[in-house]
């Protein structure tokens, strides 16, 4: 519940600081008095839309401060889906600097616009007559019904279920969509993955086949030039390594008288070594070496087509050739399997399906329980506020689809009057007769689950006498199960407030503010007694605001 509210630089309030209570607390005043600007404060530390001139000094910042004991609201969860730290006692800020700029703060912490208004929709429900529109939607008519059935597990269940069922419906409309397609182009992916199947798609292929090819093509001027070097390190009489030989034995007469002999000795011995292994490679390599016209159409061929493939799919590497082969075969694979998954996503769905009905007759059933139930108290309630002859008639049409909220519509049928016909809410109730079968429906409800605050903004318009205090009671015996605010111009309706409070006006300095107090017994029978008399306080008026008072 709402337990304090500050209000600063905003409108006609310059600095305004109230605690509220449990139980129904009323709030009246004269018309103008600033009812409407206290709800506008309200209302903005709720998330509505910042607009600098409710600044009352342009050069100051307007906050707005509100804390709400939120323990018995089950908003654990919330908190924890928008990433804040959860306190049973929770404060919320709402700042306008004089720039124009708004900032929101829950519990310190910054937070979105959006963020604020979805805990403020938890926290409070403001309702006026403007307000009742939200009576006439089927979605909150079935709300209404599942509270009062205890539905809320078996609606979450459903829900959850309906959501799974929806998703793999699409799945299996998108692979149906995708099996269609691929069933097309399947006999040309599989030729096209036949094709790099075939081709040598190794690291370095290019690079390999090409070198190749430049020693299959030069086979003749290799030929030539590994004989002539063989040649001219072998050549008896003046072979490079015969030469060598000469040298060597020379240095070997010379080894024995110094260091430095013996060292060009040994540089000599390992260039020998070397140059006799490089003559047995070039031998080797000469020996080896032959014309292989058919290797070389061979290798030419290879090269080519890997040449046409990297053309053909427009690439220039051959890794990525390697990746449109998986690709391919990616494709081709899944083809191959669409048929096993459809039928695997099939099943799942007739197996998710059957809950769904289940789970939706469940939830039908509960709610066939309570209608007798709910109609009968509607009937009652209004009978109390000036509608003796209402009815109501609901309905649940069973649809093909799975709604949000079951397998069914609901038609919320309503007349006011003996004789009429019975039609649709939205249609034949008025305003007036929908805010009272809002109060009754909320009055319900209170019984049956935890409901917000709730702050009812001379919702009694266009009422007097015992409606109105009959509404008053009713919302008096709202305040036993929530926190419930009024604002009100009935005498019939304060008076049933466990605490008072009024909005005035008052001008010092040469500006009007606008304030708020809390009445004390004596000075809530005199402001009853005004509000039965006008300013003109009588005997009788406050003798009658002492009756209604007990």
């Amino acid at each position: 519940m709402l337990t304090e509210l500050t209000i600063a630089n905003f409108a006609l309030i310059d600095h305004l600081e109230v605690n509220f209570s449990k139980g129904m607390t009323s709030i009246t005043g004269e018309t103008g008095a600033g009812k409407s600007i206290l709800l506008g404060g309200l209302a903005l530390v709720l998330g509505k839309r910042a607009d600098l001139s409710t600044l009352k000094d342009k050069s100051k910042k307007c906050f707005v401060d509100a804390t709400f004991s939120i323990s018995a609201y089950q908003l654990q969860e919330f908190f924890e889906s928008v990433d804040l730290d959860y306190e049973p006692i929770t404060t919320i800020r709402r700042e306008i600097i004089p720039s124009g700029k708004s900032r929101a703060f829950i519990n310190d912490t910054p937070v979105t616009l959006d963020v604020l208004q979805q805990l403020g929709e938890r926290l409070i429900d403001i309702h006026s007559q403007h307000q009742t529109l939200s009576l006439t939607q089927e979605d909150y008519q079935l709300t209404v019904l599942d509270a009062l059935a205890g539905n809320e597990a078996n609606l979450s269940t459903y829900q959850n279920l309906r959501t799974n069922y929806l998703e793999l419906k699409r799945e299996i409309e998108e692979l149906a969509t995708q099996k269609e397609s691929l069933e097309q182009e399947h006999d040309y992916n599989s030729f096209l993955l036949e094709e790099l199947l075939k081709a040598p798609l190794t690291e370095g292929i290019m690079e390999q086949l090409e070198e190749e090819i430049q020693q299959l093509s030069h086979v003749e001027e290799i030929e030539m030039q590994l004989a002539k070097a063989v040649q001219i390190l072998d050549e008896e009489q003046m072979g490079v390594q015969v030469q060598l030989n000469e040298v060597k034995a020379g240095l070997n007469k010379i080894d024995a008288l110094g260091e430095q002999y013996a060292q060009l000795n040994e540089r000599m011995e390992s260039i020998r070594i070397e140059l006799n292994d490089l003559s047995a490679e070039l031998t080797r390599a000469l020996e080896q070496l032959e014309a292989n016209p058919a290797r070389l159409e061979e290798v030419n061929g290879q090269y080519q087509l890997l040449n046409d493939l990297l053309k053909k799919h427009h690439v220039s590497t051959v890794e990525e050739l390697q990746a449109k082969r998986d690709e391919l075969e990616g494709k081709v694979l899944k083809t191959a399997n669409l048929d096993e998954t459809l039928n695997k996503l099939k099943s799942q769905l007739l197996t998710t399906e059957q809950k769904l009905q289940e789970s939706s007759q469940l939830l039908r059933e509960k709610r066939e329980e309570v209608i007798p139930s709910f109609t009968d108290q509607m009937t009652k309630i209004l009978a109390l506020v000036g509608m003796p002859n209402a009815r109501f008639q609901l309905d649940l049409v069973p649809t093909e689809d799975y709604l949000l909220h079951g397998r069914e519509q609901l038609n919320f049928a309503f007349s006011a009057n003996k004789g009429s016909d019975f039609g649709s809410l939205k249609k034949v109730a008025s305003g007036g007769e929908l805010s009272r079968i809002m109060l009754a429906v909320k009055a319900i409800l209170s019984q049956y689950k935890t409901l917000p605050s709730i702050i009812f903004d001379e919702i009694d318009t266009g009422v007097s006498g015992e409606v109105a205090h009959k509404m008053g009671e009713i919302m008096q015996h709202m305040g036993n199960y929530m926190q419930v605010i009024t604002i009100t111009h009935l005498p019939q309706v304060a008076a049933k407030g466990a605490h008072h409070f009024k909005v005035f006006k008052e001008t010092h300095s040469g500006s009007t503010f606008t304030q708020l107090r809390k009445l004390s017994e004596a000075h809530r029978i005199e402001e009853i007694a005004q509000m039965l008399s006008g300013e003109v306080l009588t005997e009788s008026a406050l003798q009658h605001a002492k009756e209604l008072l007990n």
